[in-house]
């Protein structure tokens, strides 16, 4: 029997101008999910209303204040609702649901809380069949997953192949929800997640770098010889002409799109090889 709860039915948030320090998530009560800090301000998450809670948290810290607050159902947070998906070889489950895979599926237990990454945003989907694809076509070795969100990239390698997986998120409730989703997958011994910059961790020894991330930030990291050097690329989260723009830099740099993948000639990813 699963011993996991479906997730909220609502979610309750709290946008506020300040970042709220981690030591003050504990008095926030038991309807508390996350704190998601974005620039200079922070989302509370409740799955209950909180504005008690808020109030008290606001006035024993008067550098921070409340923007806006919002109220609506968890599954329009998460774009749908969260069933078993498969995504061939992967079968995407939550942990509240029991579903056996079927013998040539590869099983990923995904909680996403309300951190984005269950499968259903079809640049995942896309770099779910690039993972797939390159673990057909060379080994993986170690892996760096930017922007690692719920982990279901860097899980998806780990179960692939990959000998080590380094999952990089800036956001510290990210990197909670990909703890909490690697020990339910039992991926301790390959896979560590770490908080930080994606800059910061271009000279980690991957021979693979996972980065579904935002446009600029690709551009970025290329600029990072470091980072240029490794031997395969899975790169996403990539519009029509942002594509056309990456394989430019690509090109220049020595580097070959192996295999591409669009959706509705919308968003794109792309699997890249070092020549």
């Amino acid at each position: 029997m699963c011993n996991f709860e479906r997730p909220y039915q609502n979610l309750y948030i709290y946008l506020l101008d300040g970042i709220v320090p981690e030591a003050e998530e504990t008095a926030l009560g038991s309807g508390f999910i996350g704190n998601w800090v974005e620039g200079e301000n922070s989302f509370l998450f409740f799955s209950m209303p909180a504005q008690e809670r808020v109030a008290k948290l606001l006035k024993s810290k008067p550098d921070l204040r409340l923007l806006e607050d919002y109220h609506f159902p968890y599954e329009s947070w998460q774009g749908g609702g969260l069933e078993p998906l498969r995504i061939s070889p992967f079968l995407i489950v939550p942990p509240w649901m029991h579903m056996d895979a079927k013998r040539d599926e590869v099983k990923i237990v995904i909680d996403p809380g309300v951190v984005f990454g269950t499968g259903l945003h079809p640049t995942t989907r896309d770099c779910l069949r690039a993972v797939s694809r390159l673990s057909r076509t060379a080994a993986m070795g170690r892996v760096l997953d930017i922007g690692t969100g719920t982990g279901i990239l860097g899980m998806a390698a780990a179960s692939m192949g990959a000998t080590e997986v380094w999952g990089v998120d800036a956001n510290p409730l990210c990197v909670k929800t990909a703890q909490r989703n690697v020990r339910l997958n039992h991926l301790e011994n390959r896979m560590t997640i770490e908080q930080g910059n994606a800059e910061d961790f271009t000279d980690k020894p991957a021979e693979t770098v996972l980065a579904n991330i935002h446009y600029d930030a690709i551009m970025k990291l290329m600029e990072a010889p470091a980072f240029r050097e490794k031997q395969w690329f899975i790169l996403s989260g990539l519009m029509r002409s942002q594509a056309r723009d990456l394989k430019m830099v690509l090109m220049r740099h020595g580097l070959q799109v192996v295999e591409e993948w669009d959706c509705d000639m919308t968003w794109y990813t792309m699997l890249v090889r070092n020549c």
